[in-house]
């Protein structure tokens, strides 16, 4: 009940609060795009180091940037500060626009993934412990579980 009762109370608080002045070009709103632009691009960066697919390093970047957003936007709605839409509209923005100069940049400095050489590596990365209690020998070594390949 108590979280049915957050999910409804911070909505009403968001809208109360759109009553007061809130310039749609203001400078926090130039903080709100920057830091999303920031947060999402340099997301997607690192995201790249440990997956090749770039729909992943967006999926993550934009997540993370809009995870912050709306984290930054429920902090003000439980009394921290003054919540608005008007703010988030500018999160999303921003996170649109850092993942755009990212993809922009990976798509300029890295070629596109190669799906045949993903494929023909599929092998050399698929190795898994196979812990079924079949393959699991007490007398190994240690009492390990065996690879099975």
């Amino acid at each position: 009940m108590r979280p049915t009762a957050i999910l409804l109370l911070v909505p009403a608080v968001a809208l109360a609060s759109t009553a007061r002045a809130d310039d749609w070009f203001g400078t926090d709103k130039a903080l709100h795009f920057g830091v999303s632009a920031v947060i999402a691009s340099g997301v997607y960066g690192v995201t790249t180091a440990f997956d090749d697919r770039r729909a992943v390093a967006l999926g993550v970047g934009g997540g993370v940037a809009l995870g912050a957003g709306i984290g930054k936007e429920t902090w003000d709605a439980l009394g921290h500060g003054d919540p608005s839409w008007k703010d988030f509209t500018w999160d999303v923005i921003g996170t649109i626009a850092g993942l755009a100069l990212a993809y922009g940049v990976d798509a300029m400095v890295r070629p596109a993934p190669n799906p045949a050489m993903r494929d023909a590596a599929a092998p050399l990365t698929a190795w898994t412990f196979d812990l079924r209690p079949e393959t699991f020998d007490p007398r190994a070594p240690g009492g390990r579980a065996m690879f099975r390949f």
